[in-house]
């Protein structure tokens, strides 16, 4: 059904509902699912079908967003030259970063992960997803702001590393900074910035990750 709201079309909304004990039972085997979510920065360069990458950008699209204006592009890269040019820039930024730009307290932060600037999951990937914010659009070659830009391309990647997870790919998120050079390298327009970048496929034989505990319930959440 659709209806007339101040001269907008309304459609009925047609939600899914589940007896309690069932809502209880679901949420809680969700949240089993998603607590076995983990970075992973040893991604296996095995083939990931387009298909499951155009999946779960469609589903990260989904999310809310500022008077739905939706300020954002999905940048999947399969393209191994660009894939190559990509880690080569990063890296560089990420050198400077761990050789100068970062504070003691932030490099001692980082030991229990052990990373380092050197980022091979840039290339080994199958794909990367670059998530760009688009801070304005362009009406009639006048600028339209888009709202809560930040925040709703936000909810968006919260979203999408959910949908990576719940298809049985692993990824993780990835910020260079600055991340101008990825714009430039994927020639996008002057209304977008790159927000997030995200390596996915499948972990890799025998991958470690580091040993991490999540706060409890009592240690993160008050109820009122």
């Amino acid at each position: 059904m659709r209806k007339e709201i101040e001269g907008y079309f309304h459609v009925s909304y047609d939600g899914q509902q589940y007896p309690e004990a069932e809502m209880i039972s679901r949420s809680e085997e969700f949240y089993q699912s998603l607590d076995k979510r983990r970075s992973v920065r040893e991604i296996d360069q095995k083939d990931v079908p387009k298909e499951i990458i155009e999946n779960v950008i469609k589903t990260a699209a989904t999310a809310p967003s500022g008077a739905h204006k939706q300020p954002w592009t999905f940048c999947a890269i399969s393209n191994p030259d660009l894939k190559k040019k990509i880690r080569e820039a990063a890296e560089k930024e990420e050198y400077d970063s761990y050789n100068g730009r970062m504070s003691e307290r932030w490099l001692n932060d980082l030991k229990p992960m052990a990373t380092n600037w050197e980022k091979p999951f840039l290339e080994e990937s199958p794909w990367l997803i670059v998530v760009c914010k688009r801070v304005y659009e362009m009406d009639e070659n006048e600028k339209a702001n888009n709202y809560y830009v930040n925040e709703s391309v936000g909810i968006a990647c919260g979203m999408l590393i959910t949908a990576i997870h719940n298809a049985g790919l692993v990824t993780l998120t990835h910020t260079p900074s600055p991340m101008n050079f990825l714009t430039k390298l994927l020639n996008r327009p002057l209304n977008e910035r790159a927000f997030l970048l995200l390596p996915v496929g499948y972990p890799k034989p025998n991958t470690f990750v580091p040993e991490l505990s999540r706060k409890k319930l009592d240690d993160m959440a008050v109820f009122y």
